[in-house]
């Protein structure tokens, strides 16, 4: 074994105060935690634990971490050189070290340190989308909180269908963002393992301490399998990501659409608070303030979904291991992309101008209370559903034939047409109902209110799925904060003993 050159006490302590003592503006190049980073850490780990357990001489090490200092924080300068993999990282190692540097090379590769880089990026970028996505859940409840006394129409085939709480609507899309938490957390335990001491397809001769490794990394676990680690693994990771983005994208898109509809009246009940962020004039017509966040933010969740697909069709059709669906350059496109979507998402929430008494307007003046009707019909007087639907659907052809409102409508009318509707059923013709339970049947509140299931509009229900959602949030909070203290923690940690190193003396 050749002899580790000596760069001279100046140049060893030049780069000792530079690791030790690093400026701000390494400080802000170092918070990227981009590949350069990662190599960084990587190698400081390796010199550490391979020193501890015998794999390195004890006497080259501290020169060996001189080097790797050196190269760290001339990157870390402003305009220094970033390498991101790793054969053009390691001849600034040589250079700052001599040749003997490669010693740290013992039962590593290429394959396993950037599938542990992409690894370690990538649940970095899923800490950073569960925590913007709870923030816009955050939103989404608390516009629900303001509004569980607001009784709005639902859509569905883009018709008015049903009266219910604007909460309860809201609580059923933060449902599905719950559910985009979930996965996002699921996806984040099969990323959180490292890679390093897998080499390439089969694993090392030399004794690794990957457990020690995968700890100073801030990982939770090992891959366990050497081949899966960078042949499978690696490129399952952004795909998965991906199909949570699209998830989300598309949740997201549904509320837009939902709204936008209300863009086509000449009186919504629900809009977005004109401003400059939120929405723009017409060039041509003055009387128009366009929602363009709402369409900028569907454009973008489009592109989002767009570059998900994309990570997908890059792993498709090729053999294991293939760098095509790993690039760290493409899969965060895809995250900041998906990013930009929940942070407009947010902005829309909290922008929302929601008008009860026109929503309240609509309902009355069209007959999303009729299937009430049918209902109370059966629960209350036995009747058959079908024959009781079919009597509503009297009612509605004649109030739309007659511009009634539903409650204008004439109770002797009714019981005219409940005669003649249930006639060939062989049912009784007489209106069971009165005229005051005929009236309060098809009041939108008095609906929204006497729902009895679980999970229903009632304010009983609505309050207890308000109180299960922030709790959700905060679990959620909590789950970010412990994981990047994890990985903040094992990071000081191993600056702390790759510190040790550096000071050791020969």
């Amino acid at each position: 074994m050749s002899k580790l050159r000596v760069r001279g006490p100046a140049v060893a302590a030049a780069a000792l105060a530079l690791c030790l003592a690093t400026p701000a503006s390494a400080e802000d190049a170092a918070a990227k935690r981009d590949e350069f980073f990662w190599l960084g850490e990587i190698n400081k780990a390796t010199a550490v634990i391979n020193t501890d357990e015998g794999l390195l001489d004890k006497a080259l090490a501290p020169e060996i971490a001189k080097g790797i200092a050196k190269v760290l924080a001339d990157g870390n300068a402003p305009g220094g050189p970033r390498p991101s993999a790793v054969i053009r990282f390691e001849p600034f190692l040589i250079k700052a070290a001599g040749p003997e540097v490669t010693l740290l090379h013992a039962g590593r590769s290429s394959q396993d340190m950037h599938a542990t880089y992409r690894a370690a990026i990538l649940r970095a970028q899923v800490l950073d989308l569960a925590d913007a996505l709870a923030a816009a859940q955050k939103s989404l409840v608390k516009l629900a909180e303001k509004n569980v006394k607001t009784i709005v129409p639902n859509y569905t085939n883009g018709v008015p269908a049903q009266p219910n709480s604007y909460a309860h609507q809201l609580l059923g899309h933060y449902a599905g963002l719950a559910r985009d938490a979930e996965r996002l957390r699921q996806a984040y335990v099969r990323i959180d393992r490292c890679a390093m001491g897998t080499t390439v397809l089969n694993g090392t001769s030399w004794p690794l301490n990957r457990k020690r490794m995968s700890d100073y990394l801030g990982f939770a676990a090992i891959v366990d399998n050497a081949y899966d680690a960078s042949q499978i693994s690696s490129m399952d990771e952004p795909v998965e990501v991906g199909q949570v983005i699209s998830s989300v994208s598309l949740h997201v898109g549904n509320f837009i659409e939902d709204m936008m509809t209300q863009y086509a009246q000449a009186r919504p009940w629900i809009l977005l608070q004109v401003g400059k962020d939120t929405t723009y004039v017409s060039s041509a017509m003055p009387q128009k303030r366009n929602p363009g966040i709402l369409n900028n933010t569907r454009r973008d969740a489009s592109t989002a979904i767009g570059l998900a697909m994309a990570a997908t069709m890059r792993m498709h059709n090729i053999t294991p291991g293939m760098p095509d669906p790993k690039e760290v350059k493409d899969n965060t496109e895809m995250v900041e992309t998906a990013l930009g979507v929940l942070k407009s998402f947010d902005k829309i929430l909290n922008s929302l101008v929601i008008r009860p008494d026109r929503a309240l307007e609509e309902l009355n003046s069209d007959w999303t209370a009729s299937q009430e009707l049918a209902d109370v019909l059966m629960r209350k007087y036995k009747l058959p559903f079908r024959v009781g639907h079919h009597f509503a659907s009297e009612v509605v052809d004649y109030a739309k034939q007659n511009n009634i409102k539903p409650l204008d409508f004439p109770y002797a009318e009714a019981k005219r047409i409940y005669k003649n509707a249930v006639k060939d059923f062989n049912e009784s013709g007489e209106l069971p109902m009165s005229e005051a339970e005929f009236r309060s049947t098809l009041d939108p509140v008095a609906i929204v209110n006497n729902r009895a299931t679980v999970g229903g509009p009632q304010p009983a229900e609505v309050e207890r799925m308000l109180k299960e959602a922030n709790t959700q949030i905060a679990e959620t909070d909590a789950w970010v904060k412990a994981r990047r203290d994890h990985i903040d923690g094992s990071l000081a940690k191993l600056d702390a003993d790759f510190n040790k190193l550096l000071k050791t003396t020969k």
